[in-house]
């Protein structure tokens, strides 16, 4: 009986893991159409959009970009607000190449913590910073997790929640090699790729991309920022 118990339990446990780490295209489909954020956009055509948080990095932002404009590669960069400053010609040229800004607030702390008074100011805060370079209408809460409030509230000042479908948890596991092929393995038609710019995680992200991108190439798709593949989905 014990036996049955802990087999069981197994079983439930490798099943959470299994749809924790590579989650099957129709859950993040039903959360996109029962929650009001985007996880992907239904299409069949060979696009994906490219999303990157907590840039600039005066470091690792400028090889990521000389990166996609090797490979015709557009993004959503989601940048913190506090890291603008000193970095204003990095926000520039991503804007000139032909990539957009996303709202990931002031700080790189899990927005879900904020009360919502702050977590007002803190939206507001941070889209003035940003709109002075692009028209600034995604936005990724930190740690990915959200309440209605917090939807509520992006709402009346023009926002849409972003996550996203393939998510290879670069924060979390440090391997280059993980999460390319953890992307290549999951992309779909209309997939939402997060991934990081920021330190070790931009050093990862500028490695993986230096396989992934090539590879969607091969394979016939186009990476785009999320407002292009939104409209034409």
């Amino acid at each position: 009986m014990i036996t049955q118990i802990i087999v069981a339990v197994l079983a439930v446990l490798l099943l959470f893991i299994a749809v924790f780490l590579f989650r099957p295209q129709w859950i993040t489909g039903l959360l996109a159409r029962t929650s009001g954020v985007i996880w992907l956009v239904p299409t069949r055509r060979p696009v994906v959009a490219l999303t990157m948080d907590d840039g600039p990095d005066p470091l690792t932002t400028p090889e990521i970009l000389d990166l996609l404009r090797r490979y015709g590669a557009h993004a959503t960069f989601f940048v913190i607000s506090g890291r603008v400053a000193a970095n204003e010609d990095l926000v520039v040229r991503t804007i000139r190449e032909g990539h957009e800004l996303g709202n990931h607030l002031n700080t790189d702390d899990p927005a879900i913590l904020l009360d919502p008074p702050e977590f007002e100011r803190q939206l507001l805060a941070s889209h003035k910073v940003l709109a002075q370079f692009d028209d600034v209408r995604w936005f990724r809460p930190g740690s990915g997790w959200y309440h209605t409030q917090m939807l509520s509230t992006l709402s009346r000042y023009g926002y849409r929640c972003v996550l996203g479908s393939v998510y290879p948890f670069d924060p979390q596991i440090r391997s280059a090699w993980f999460a390319a092929r953890y992307i290549l393995w999951n992309v779909r038609p209309g997939s939402i790729i997060v991934l990081h710019d920021h330190g070790g995680r931009g050093l990862r992200t500028l490695a993986a991309l230096s396989t992934i991108l090539p590879e969607l190439e091969r394979r016939g798709f186009r990476v785009v920022t999320l407002s292009e593949l939104v409209g034409g989905g």
